[in-house]
């Protein structure tokens, strides 16, 4: 019964979907892309709130400075997108990352997650989409794990089962909290990172041509990324990873023209951050391949619309 009920909720939904994001905003800059691509998808994506994920990194030196630089991230996005409506769902999530697989990291998104995935069901999931380290998400499941019956998680992190790069900064940032995802049981949707989602890549000759001066998000997310990029870049002819954007694109995925995927059985999370694959596991959905074009196309025409 337990098996079947996953592989019921990890179908391809019927729009109109709720969904939540969880987003370490401030961290890089393909989390904006990735916000402002479920707002323009408001016929099909019922975007109920937005978390604020630890991170730290050189942006942020320690994780509570990095959540809340995604705050307020996220609080610009949402201006910039005339989606003002939003910002009273805008929570903060935890200002550190979890102690071990057992001890949740409490924080207002961890509750409002709770507490809106009560009001749903098996038949009528809700939909969280983690673009971030899992602490927020594995919170919520450590302190209601009831919560795995009524939600589909869609995890953007670690790397492809093929792949000899295991070092994915969503996975390494929170390994403990990636592994209660991955041990709960909840439905999950996996888009690794190295090796798959990776090659969702734009350039700067894409951002200055479709995106730059064409209404104030669309400037905002170009310009952006062409000046963070151009503080590390090696050559001019860089193209960056918006691998974010896949996590969202998911739900959009209908007739697996953005991306494909496949029914596995679900790994555990080593200590170290790899993956061991054991029988008796519960199923996931991986995603292994993604349609770059035809995802670029349509987040472009959303964006600039």
């Amino acid at each position: 019964m337990e098996q079947n009920r996953q592989l019921s909720m990890l179908q391809f939904p019927m729009h109109p979907v709720d969904v939540v994001l969880d987003t370490d905003t401030f961290n890089e800059v393909d989390d904006q892309f990735a916000l402002a691509y479920l707002l323009r998808h408001q016929e099909k994506i019922r975007l109920q709130a937005v978390y604020a994920a630890p991170f730290l990194n050189e942006k942020a030196a320690t994780p509570k400075l990095g959540m809340e630089k995604s705050y307020e991230e996220i609080l610009n996005i949402l201006r910039l997108a005339n989606a003002a409506e939003y910002e009273s769902r805008v929570y903060p999530g935890a200002d550190h990352f979890l102690k071990d697989r057992h001890t949740p990291a409490d924080s207002k998104a961890a509750r409002d997650l709770i507490e809106r995935a009560l009001l749903h069901s098996r038949e009528q999931p809700l939909y969280v989409v983690g673009i971030a380290a899992a602490t927020n998400l594995a919170s919520a499941l450590l302190l209601e794990p009831s919560i795995r019956e009524r939600i589909v998680v869609i995890w953007l992190g670690g790397s492809g089962f093929h792949c000899s790069e295991v070092e994915e900064f969503n996975l390494l940032e929170d390994i403990p909290a990636a592994q209660v995802l991955f041990d709960s049981g909840v439905p999950l949707v996996q888009l690794p990172c190295w090796g798959v989602s990776e090659y969702f890549t734009i350039s700067r000759p894409d951002l200055e041509t479709w995106l730059l001066g064409r209404n104030p998000l669309a400037d905002y997310l170009a310009s952006h990324a062409i000046s963070s990029v151009e503080a590390w870049a090696e050559t001019p002819m860089w193209t960056k990873a918006v691998w974010d954007v896949t996590a969202a694109a998911w739900l959009l995925n209908d007739g697996q023209r953005f991306m494909k995927d496949r029914l596995v059985s679900c790994p555990r999370i080593t200590d170290q951050g790899g993956y061991c694959f054991l029988e008796n596991r519960h199923s996931m959905r991986y995603v292994y391949r993604i349609e770059r074009d035809a995802l670029m196309t349509d987040l472009i025409a959303r964006i600039v619309k």
